[in-house]
Order: C-alpha cells, then sequence, then structure tokens
C-alpha cells in the first residue's frame, strides 16, 4: 500500500478533491500564492483525504457525492492549518524534510496562513446544501479539542507529570479527533446508515491514535530519513509513550530523577541523550510498539461490520501501514 497507488485507484475522485484544494485555496496576493504552492508541493502523504474519500466509497458501495469531495478537501486543508499554527508554538524550523512558513516568513505570517486555510475548509463544508450544520458541528469539536489538548500538553511539559491517561488525552485531541472528524464526515456525505458510521468513528479513532503513538516511536528511533529530527518532543518537555513505558519497569525514585532531567533539559541539553538511552534500555520503544499494535488491530475489527470491497481493503491496509512506516 502506497499513498500513490490509492491515489491512482481513486482516479477522478482524487483529481478533484485535489483541484477543490488549489482553487480553494487562490489569491490575488502574490506572496500568499507563492506559499500556498510551496506548501501543496511538498504535502506529505495526504493521509487524511485519501481515508476520507476511501470511507465514503467503503460506506456507499462505490460512489462519492459532491460533499465527499467537499469534506476530503476541508480535512486536508484543516489539517495542513493546524500544522502552520503547530511550528509556531513548537517553535518548528523544520517539517517533512523542508524549512517552515515559520522559519521563512516568521511566526506572524504563519499564524496567517494558518487562519487562511482553516477558513477554506470551512467554506467548502458550509457550501453542503444538506450536511453543512452537522459537519460544521463536528469540525468544530476538532477545533477545540485541538485546543484543549494543546494547552494541556503545555500545562503537563510545564511540570512533566504526564500519565498515561493523560497521554492518550492529548493524542486524541490533537491527533485522532481529526481523523475522527475526517471519518465521520465522510459517511455522512454518502448517508451511511448508523451503524457503518459508529464503526467508522471506531476505526477513525484508533487509526488517530495509532498514527501519533507511532509518530512518538519514530522520534525516539535516530533514523535520518524520516524526514524531521528527532528528539523533538524531549526538547520540548514532552513526555509521550515510549518514556512512559520505560518508566514503567523503573521505582518511584528514579521515575521522579528522569521526570527532573526532562523538567531541566533546556539548561542542560545533554540530559536529552541520557533520557533517550534510559528509553532504550528500559524497552520503551517496544512498550509503545506493543500500544500500537493493539490500536491498529482495533482499527481493522472496527470494519468488520463494513461490506467487503476494495476500499474497505484499503482502509485496512492504511491501519496496517500506521504501524510500519518509517516517516
Amino acid at each position: 500500500m502506497t499513498p500513490d497507488g490509492i491515489r491512482k485507484f481513486l482516479g477522478k475522485d482524487w483529481t478533484e478533491t485535489e483541484a477543490l484544494i488549489r482553487s480553494s485555496l487562490g489569491s490575488d496576493i502574490d506572496l500568499l500564492n507563492t506559499t500556498n504552492e510551496a506548501l501543496l508541493s511538498n504535502s506529505g502523504k495526504q493521509l487524511r483525504p485519501l481515508m476520507s474519500l476511501l470511507v465514503a466509497r467503503a460506506c456507499s458501495g462505490g460512489s462519492t457525492t459532491e460533499d465527499s469531495i467537499r469534506f476530503a478537501a476541508a480535512s486536508e486543508m484543516l489539517h495542513n492549518a493546524t500544522l502552520l499554527h503547530d511550528d509556531v508554538v513548537d517553535g518548528s524550523t523544520e517539517r517533512r524534510g523542508v524549512p517552515t512558513v515559520m522559519s521563512v516568513l516568521g511566526g506572524p505570517a504563519a499564524v496567517l496562513i494558518g487562519d487562511y486555510w482553516l477558513v477554506k475548509s470551512m467554506e467548502n463544508i458550509l457550501a453542503s446544501p444538506t450536511h453543512s450544520e452537522e459537519v460544521t458541528r463536528i469540525f468544530s469539536k476538532t477545533l477545540s479539542d485541538l485546543a484543549e489538548g494543546e494547552m494541556l500538553q503545555l500545562q503537563k511539559a510545564a511540570c512533566c507529570d504526564t500519565d498515561e491517561e493523560d497521554y492518550y488525552r492529548i493524542i486524541y485531541s490533537k491527533t485522532a479527533s481529526l481523523f475522527e472528524a475526517t471519518g465521520l464526515s465522510a459517511a455522512i456525505s454518502v448517508d451511511a446508515p448508523s451503524a457503518l458510521v459508529e464503526a467508522i468513528r471506531a476505526y477513525s479513532v484508533s487509526l488517530g491514535t495509532a498514527f501519533q503513538i507511532k509518530d512518538d516511536i519514530l522520534d525516539y528511533s535516530g533514523e535520518p530519513k524520516i524526514g524531521k529530527p528527532t528528539g523533538v518532543d524531549l526538547g520540548e518537555q514532552k513526555i509521550t509513550l515510549p518514556l512512559l513505558g520505560a518508566l514503567r519497569s523503573v521505582d518511584g525514585e528514579e521515575d521522579a530523577a528522569i521526570r527532573r532531567k526532562v523538567m531541566q533539559i533546556h539548561d542542560h541539553p545533554q540530559f536529552k541523550d541520557e533520557i533517550r538511552s534510559f528509553v532504550f534500555s528500559h524497552s520503551g520503544n517496544e512498550y509503545a510498539s506493543m500500544r500500537l499494535d493493539e490500536y491498529v488491530e482495533k482499527a481493522v475489527d472496527a470494519l468488520k461490520v463494513l461490506p467487503d470491497s476494495k476500499e474497505k481493503n484499503y482502509l485496512v491496509a492504511i491501519a496496517e501501514f500506521t504501524a510500519s512506516r518509517d516517516r
């Protein structure tokens, strides 16, 4: 399974979605157009709109509607809006192997461009003649989740007392919630029955959770091919699942000592390597990988109520790809 293979399979549905994204972002401001074009040319896996179109077709016997295209485009634009904002919050200078908008144009410009993508996303949802109110509520909840998740993460980074319950709440809010909105809006776009809508909700939340766990494992991997620096979370005093898994194997005194090092990492950057070594030596990535596999299995199980189809097979493949990807 590759994103390119899914794009080819989706055919006209994909080309219409991509065209809608581009046309939605058009402006007579040259700087905005140039920046948007640069972002679109380095758009990553585009997993959310691909998933959105597959869900719509899997729930409808292979067809889509104009709303399916609108909502798929909206999910990608909202996702990129959040990345532009996240780069400012996190002070990130690189994403997908290239400089961020923030590092090139500055934080204010990145926020404004992120706002532009966000508004254009919502305009596509509001263009729906039949589902705009319901889907607007879904995406509005996601925006609220994103803000709350970011604030909870900042709060926890200040005291480094994150536990697994906190961690799962943060990654639901920051990642899985948008996957949930993507899947639900796609199912709604084809008037899927409630049983399929709930199955897609379960699939999407589990997939989004697995996706973020994998990102957190990759942050400890040290592999240069992932396209972004490693150790970013530690540098921002974020305690994620690999470290939480490693901490399970030590007593309270050592747990507290490691957490103190995370709190002091800005003044003692050498602690980053010490903590990463601790995670490796105490099987933190292995623990996180076990939880990752559990969520992938939950995602696949949720799809069992869908009728058999190539689209369903691709949705299964996306879940399995989440566990095996290396970037």
